[in-house]
């Protein structure tokens, strides 16, 4: 990357553990001429734990529109900005899509440093499939709408990933079992990452009693992923097997095990153990 030319850098920073940092992000905060922060007030001790010195702007949802265009202004000039938000990946649940964007359109370059991500993190220890997840992020606040999302989302067969407070928690909790079903398998990740981490898995049914018993339980910051539903009634086996037979005569292994996942709603790693079969067969 050209050193003289304007650059945004969007950096992930630790979502709990210090120790989280990579090098890497360390170098390029150190490095650039400013630091866009969600809470500056909430970045500057990690700054200062590293040694960073560089000048800090918030940009945070209630002033990125305005401060964008004078962000991008400076990039323009040939400075380099660094975006940060209060922990984790900016962008994901946090602001900065409008800077990103701004420059985009101003053909500045954005450069991703990657690193801890609450989201990721908490898909790699749940025990719940993978190779297919719906990040929902917040649900509503209001419960008639949180109620609604959710009964909008009882048919999906991806795994589905959310973002809860420590306020709400409950009473999400509550509203899943009653929309998905109290035996639908789930896993709530508290404080990840922190000295009060913990990972519990069961049914919805069980997870919402498990929120209850405790108000210690409630406190910190909170990731739900719940297992998808079942493929919707409609396709038996012999409709599968016939859907991939068709497509093994015409694609690998594994691309028909994708393309059969499309269109059947069935996992596609059950299907690539299915196609396996036909193939030997």
């Amino acid at each position: 990357m050209d050193a003289t030319g304007g650059v945004l850098y969007v950096v992930a920073t630790p979502i709990g553990n210090l120790a989280d940092m990579s090098r890497r992000a360390v170098e390029i905060l150190q490095s650039v001429d400013l630091v866009a922060a969600e809470d500056t007030r909430h970045s500057l001790p990690l700054l200062q734990h590293y040694g960073i010195r560089t000048p800090l702007q918030s940009c945070h949802e209630h002033n990125e529109a305005q401060v964008s265009p004078r962000l991008v202004e400076q990039l323009r000039a040939g400075r380099r900005i660094a975006l940060i938000s209060d922990a984790g990946t900016p962008l994901v649940s946090d602001p900065g899509f409008a800077l990103v964007r701004a420059a985009i359109a101003a053909d500045i370059p954005v450069v991703p440093v990657p690193g801890p991500s609450a989201l990721v993190a908490a898909l790699s220890v749940a025990g719940l499939p993978t190779d297919r997840f719906r990040f929902e992020g917040f649900l509503p606040a209001k419960a008639g709408a949180r109620a609604a999302r959710l009964t909008a989302l009882a048919g999906e067969t991806a795994t589905l990933v959310f973002y809860e407070s420590s306020h709400r928690i409950q009473a999400s909790l509550t509203d899943m079992a009653a929309a998905f079903g109290g035996e639908r398998p789930a896993v709530v990740a508290r404080e990840l990452t922190k000295r009060f981490e913990q990972i519990e898995r069961g049914s919805l049914g069980h997870l919402a009693q498990w929120i209850d018993a405790d108000d210690n339980r409630r406190k910190g910051e909170f990731v739900v992923m719940v297992q998808g539903a079942e493929a919707a009634a409609g396709r038996d086996e012999a409709e599968i097997r016939r859907i991939l037979g068709i497509l093994l005569k015409h694609l690998p292994v594994k691309t028909a095990a994708a393309a059969a996942a499309e269109i059947t709603g069935e996992r596609r790693n059950a299907l690539y153990q299915l196609a396996l079969e036909l193939g030997e067969g």
